[in-house]
């Protein structure tokens, strides 16, 4: 018996916070061609608003291209893409003193029908949503994560770390970087979630849970989300894109 065919939406929002001064997170998103990404800029001056918008336009850029193309299997795609934004963002800063290292997280979700992948690389996340379970699908490239899966720190002890903003893998930082891929298998009412960690520094993921637990469109669910993290403090800039699977 043929498989229904899955269909997705999106919705996004992100904000500065109420303590930085810029917002050096960046997002976008093409349903037609079933790329999502987000991506956390980090660097001194506006550098990092320069790496996450273009890890960000050649994502798009290039999936966009293969999409057209039909060239390629998309993770493997997605993978090329991510890589060829590192080497570019990792080039640019090598040429310009006032860029020297500047970079940025990535995680990314790719569709092609039920099937998708999820890529990261750094501490933005990806999460799906179902049957009203949230579930973490990434594993953050951060000092106090990697401490905690060796078991050498708690994770409340990872919540207090003054490390905790470390990370141990950026594009751009280096000439090469290998992302985390994950692949899954979509159902009709599933919900991803790929957020910066200006979100998930101020919600725990049982209120991120119940903050998506409700009968809301996604711009209202993605406002709301935001809204949260705002009144939990808003230390860093908040971003965070919605993925609803339809049938």
């Amino acid at each position: 018996m043929a498989t229904a065919p899955v269909h997705y939406a999106a919705a996004a929002a992100t904000d500065r916070g109420r303590k930085r001064p810029s917002n050096e997170d960046a997002l976008g998103f093409s349903v037609e061609d079933g790329v999502f990404v987000v991506c956390d800029g980090m660097g001194g001056a506006a550098a990092g608003e320069i790496a996450s918008a273009m890890a960000v336009e050649e994502m798009l850029r290039l999936l966009h291209r293969r999409a057209v193309d039909g060239a390629g299997m998309l993770p493997l795609a997605a993978e090329e893409a991510i890589c060829a934004a590192n080497q570019a963002i990792y080039s640019r800063s090598q040429r310009n003193l006032q860029l020297s290292g500047m970079g940025t997280t990535l995680v990314s979700l790719v569709a092609e029908e039920r099937r998708l992948w999820v890529l990261n690389v750094g501490d933005s996340r990806c999460y799906r949503l179902r049957n009203r379970r949230l579930e973490q699908i990434t594993q953050d490239h951060s000092l106090v994560e990697e401490q905690v899966r060796q078991g050498r720190m708690t994770p409340a002890e990872a919540q207090r770390s003054p490390l905790r903003n470390v990370i141990t893998k950026a594009l751009g930082t280096e000439s090469r970087v290998t992302p985390d891929v994950f692949a899954l298998e979509a159902e009709p009412g599933d919900l991803f979630l790929l957020c910066s960690d200006g979100l998930t520094r101020e919600l725990t993921d049982t209120q991120i849970e119940s903050l998506l637990d409700a009968d809301l469109s996604l711009d209202e669910l993605c406002s709301r989300l935001v809204k949260a993290a705002k009144k939990a403090g808003g230390h860093d800039n908040i971003t965070c894109l919605l993925v609803r699977a339809g049938g």
